[in-house]
């Protein structure tokens, strides 16, 4: 097959010819003005909901919540496309540079299957598709999405056989990593979650997510943080805990945050025991609105530092990663990188990084060990220089 064939499939999108999702669109152009972040640190944390016009808007809520219902799922087909189908569809499967492992430290494990989504861009195709690489065999093509789910909250189960997003109407789905048994999720009886703020974030086990459920919209939005459990449907409120984008540690023991104010926060997964990252903050002059990943036991973060004449942006998610910190002490951990500009991190459960570094028309994934040492490192198919990793399945 041709190298630039991924790229090909996807450009295929580019060729409808529909209007702009507005929201989509809102969230890029803020981001690149530097707008404020609007998050609220409270149980009841920042609800981003679409106006009628399709524009996002922040807005932060009161504290006050009303009880939450009792457990609710339902099952429905997966979501129509909106949008024409294109004449011709992209290939399932599609070839990109020839992936290779070369050394560089002590035999260690390498990693088994790394998943895509679409990087922010100023594409305005309103689909996407998500995309997963084994080393030595060709990207796969996989669920179709809207554009700003799989940008803002697209999130793959740890087991790397299930996808959650949250739609452009506020609902909560999940499905098959092909797209196959698709459900809109009620937690709790709310028919809406957020959607830009605290993201769906799956358990250790693949069993479970975190979500903000949206309790009311008038007059003042307000949400509420629960575990949903998918297979009984039993919906748990979590308190105490607030700010954007929840990660959960391979451990169970660790929720990592970010609490909106340019600090980061590392909590029980029950809410009781939050701690603030030392040296990350505003007054420190190392702010960070974004978690990318942490370790398996929650003692390493990666995340992106903000230098302090830098802008904030706005809320929804950044994947991209320029630090990688000791969640005890702050410190910043040295990579062993050669001198390139780390792009990405993430931790696998087994303690070990992937470092994800540009290489010219291709990136470079570096196997860090556990020890902090280089295992090896892996050409990455340059039909996915584009794409951002949304997860590391060992």
């Amino acid at each position: 097959m041709n190298q630039d064939r991924l790229r090909f499939d996807l450009a295929d999108l580019a060729e409808e010819v529909t209007p702009v999702d507005l929201r989509d669109r809102a969230l890029r152009t803020s981001r690149r003005l530097g707008i404020q972040r609007a998050v609220a640190t409270s149980a009841a944390a920042l609800v981003v909901l679409a106006a009628a016009t399709g524009t996002a808007l922040a807005i932060r809520p009161n504290s006050q919540a009303p009880a939450p219902a009792g457990p609710s799922v339902t099952s429905t087909a997966p979501p129509v496309d909106s949008t024409p189908t294109p004449s011709v569809e992209p290939s399932p499967t599609a070839s990109g540079s020839p992936s290779t492992v070369t050394g560089g430290g002590p035999a260690g494990p390498t990693i088994g299957r790394i998943f895509y989504g679409p990087a922010p861009s100023n594409d305005e195709t309103p689909t996407a598709y998500l995309w997963s690489f084994k080393p030595g065999v060709e990207p796969t093509r996989l669920a179709k999405l809207p554009r700003i789910s799989a940008l803002s909250s697209a999130a793959v189960s740890p087991d790397g056989k299930r996808v959650a997003w949250v739609d452009p109407d506020n609902i909560l789905r999940v499905a098959d990593m092909d797209g196959g048994n698709a459900r809109k999720l009620t937690p709790g009886g709310h028919q809406r979650v957020e959607g830009d703020c605290w993201t769906p974030t799956w358990s250790p086990d693949s069993r479970r997510l975190t979500i903000a459920a949206v309790l009311r919209t008038d007059p003042t939005p307000v949400s509420e943080k629960a575990v949903l459990d998918l297979a009984s449907g039993t919906y748990t409120p979590i308190a105490k805990v607030g700010g954007c984008h929840p990660l959960w540690s391979a451990d169970g023991k660790v929720l990592a945050y970010a609490d909106g104010e340019g600090r980061v926060a590392v909590n029980r997964p029950d809410g009781t025991a939050e701690k603030l990252v030392p040296g990350v903050g505003v007054k420190e002059a190392r702010p960070s609105f974004d978690v990318a990943s942490i370790s398996a036991d929650g003692t390493r973060m990666a995340l992106r530092l903000r230098s302090p004449d830098e802008p904030y942006g706005d809320v929804a998610r950044e994947l991209d990663a320029n630090a990688v910190i000791d969640t005890r002490t702050g410190r910043e951990i040295k990579l062993p990188l050669g001198g390139r500009t780390l792009g990405q991190a993430w931790f696998s459960s087994q303690g070990t990084l992937v470092a994800r570094v540009d290489a010219g028309d291709h990136n470079a994934l570096v196997l860090i060990g556990a020890d902090g040492r280089k295992t090896g490192e892996i050409r990455e198919p340059s039909a996915l220089k584009d794409q951002q990793i949304l997860q590391v399945v060992d």
